[in-house]
């Protein structure tokens, strides 16, 4: 009778042990009420009842180069695809972030900060508002003498100016006559299905979180100024003379690295028309934002390459660079290559936009469209940081990733895809051995509290260590994991489900985890929890050997694959490769069957990009 019931207790324990491995994952409560309302699905699409609103900007902007100002007018047709009456307006305003009032992740020097935005007219609904703008933050309110019901549109009217920093980072002056303008536009906040409308302050430690918009805007700049700008140039024959339009335009069809204008072409001012001020037109449709930089001295080359080889479908590439940015003269060349290998192997989507344009700036930055890159001085770096801004273009930009919330959904993304080029550009052995140093050694080295914290956790909520290891390497593992233990193939077919269901749209977390059980077919909650919901590190060892069997222990917890590399008594080696999923019933430990009966001398355990905790317990040596 005592032998069946701790029989019968110990048979409950597994089952329960299981169960807890499959069972839900864990939902704030404002998620879990959009899955109730029907707005997400938990087969991972889009719910019946899913909305997003949408505006439709209409800009005119000027920009001064004597006094660094950039002014402009600004139409929005905002449409209120909610079922909620909207009372008041969110207006954000990111670079309202060098205004001395406005909260900030970290310190600056005195030449960053400005006195952000002036708005000098502002009419909704043909209603004139007398506001300023000047007790705004980054996010400012505008209360409506009408409401806007669901499904409806307002026309929203703005005119406003704000200076360049003089500091320039993601944004501001690069240099006295070169400018990078991004952020640069009064905007309506996202108003979305989880959130309701999102206040939360940009301080420069999160990134962003945009609603898809068309855009049609115009840059007036003074001559011999070329403006880079996200979208379709639409006027190349009205604001570059005949010569430089005609190489523009060569360069959209022919894989030619073309030199638009060289540095003795735009020291003698041959480039752009000779007018006072030329208006640059630029389009771009369904996007999450736009930016633009120019300047009266950089180097611009440009050629395209076909990102989408079932319809031929070229993606324009260019560069703008100081005659000393020696990093960028290769931009085009990685750029080509980039492109191609994205749209082609991972994540295998057709680049999904018609231009990519690195400018020479300070701030290793993505943009849609653009980025703004440092010079490095070396050149293996320099491509790797293009290669994870262009990266970006897919998470959060095709993605409509809510940065500033979960940065773990594009940064580790992009770090993820970085790394997979990688290989293919350098080999895996310098690869591994960058991500190891770059994106690894510090986390797992940190003892500190803030490292081991879920990477679910809001990235708002995170400090500087632990949001970037979160958002970047501990991310960009989980997902290097789950390829791992799916396979090539069906990984692809996993990540596909989930671009395909959310791309234009705004997904979290759980349609990520619902999108990829859906795509993979499997229910992987038991590896979510594992990676996302736990304080898990990573750390391995070898707990026993005893004849043919194994015992491998997990006190870090996080599921990796590891090797397990043996040599035998009679110099013979063999490794054995382990999935994650070895750590699916039990997470803490694993036992390995060897199949042939060979005497043992050594194993090592062997996570290679996994970098253990406490290495020195991965190898045992027979006594």
């Amino acid at each position: 009778m005592k032998k069946i019931t701790l029989q019968l207790l110990l048979t409950a324990f597994l089952l329960l042990a299981q169960y807890s491995f499959s069972q839900e994952l864990y939902m704030p409560r404002n998620i879990k009420q959009a899955y109730a309302n029907g707005t997400r699905s938990t087969d991972g699409k889009p719910g019946k009842n899913y909305w997003q609103n949408h505006g439709k900007y209409t800009m005119i902007l000027t920009v001064n180069a004597d006094t660094k100002i950039i002014s402009g007018t600004e139409t929005i047709l905002y449409e209120n695809n909610s079922n909620d009456t909207l009372k008041n307006l969110r207006i954000r305003f990111v670079n309202n972030i060098h205004k001395k009032t406005s909260p900030r992740a970290g310190e600056n020097s005195e030449g960053f900060f400005t006195d952000g935005l002036t708005i000098t007219a502002l009419k909704i609904e043909g209603e004139i508002y007398k506001e300023d703008a000047k007790d705004w933050g980054t996010v400012g309110i505008v209360k409506m003498k009408k409401t806007v019901p669901p499904h409806t549109k307002i026309t929203i009217d703005i005119g406003w100016n704000y200076p360049l920093s003089e500091v320039s980072g993601r944004e501001g002056q690069i240099d006295k006559s070169t400018f990078f303008a991004a952020y640069s536009y009064p905007r309506v906040s996202v108003f979305d299905d989880y959130n309701r409308w999102d206040q939360l302050p940009h301080t420069s430690g999160q990134e962003f979180y945009n609603d898809f918009n068309d855009y049609s805007y115009s840059v007036k700049a003074p001559k011999n100024y070329v403006v880079y700008g996200t979208g379709d140039l639409l006027n190349p024959d009205e604001v570059l003379q005949p010569e430089f339009a005609a190489r523009l335009k060569k360069s959209y069809v022919t894989g030619e690295i073309l030199h638009i204008a060289n540095e003795q072409e735009i020291k003698n001012k041959m480039v752009t028309k000779q007018n006072d001020w030329n208006v640059w037109k630029f389009e771009a449709k369904n996007i999450p934002d736009i930016c633009f930089g120019l300047s009266d001295h950089y180097l611009w080359d440009a050629s395209s390459v076909v990102v989408d080889k079932k319809t031929n479908r070229r993606a324009s590439v260019q560069a703008a660079y100081d005659i000393k940015g020696t990093d960028f003269v290769n931009s085009i060349k990685y750029n080509q290559y980039a492109l191609d290998w994205f749209s082609n192997n991972w994540p295998g989507i057709p680049y999904p936009y018609s231009k990519m344009t690195a400018f020479q700036g300070f701030a290793d930055m993505e943009y849609p469209m653009m980025c703004n890159d440092s010079q490095m001085g070396d050149p293996v770096f320099a491509q790797l940081v293009q290669d994870h801004e262009v990266a970006h273009t897919y998470f959060p930009f095709y993605m409509g990733i809510n940065e500033t919330r979960y940065a773990f959904m594009d940064e580790g993304w992009a770090t993820t895809f970085e790394y997979l080029i990688g290989i293919a550009e350098h080999g895996k052995e310098a690869t591994d051995k960058f991500y190891k140093e770059f994106r690894v050694n510090q986390y797992i080295n940190d003892i500190s509290t803030e490292e081991d914290q879920p990477i679910i956790t809001m990235s708002t909520q995170l400090s500087d260590s632990g949001y970037g290891n979160n958002s970047y390497g501990k991310a960009s593992l989980s997902y290097l994991a789950l390829k791992d233990m799916l396979g090539d193939d069906l990984f692809k077919k996993a990540l596909h489900t989930y671009m395909e269901n959310w791309n234009g749209k705004h997904p979290i977390p759980w349609d990520f985890f619902n999108s990829i059980n859906a795509g993979s077919g499997k229910n992987l909650n038991w590896f979510f929890n594992n990676w996302f919901f736990t304080n898990h590190y990573i750390d391995i060892c070898v707990k026993n050997v005893s004849g043919k069997n194994i015992t491998v222990e997990n006190p870090g917890g996080f599921a990796i694959p590891f090797d397990v590399n043996i040599v035998y008594t009679d110099d013979s080696k063999e490794t054995l490769h382990q999935n994650p999923d070895i750590w699916e019933k039990n997470e803490k430990a694993a036992l390995i069957v060897l199949k042939g009966k060979k005497p043992i001398r050594q194993i090592t355990l062997d996570g290679g990009i996994f970098m253990d905790a406490t290495p020195a317990n991965n190898t045992w040596l027979a006594k």
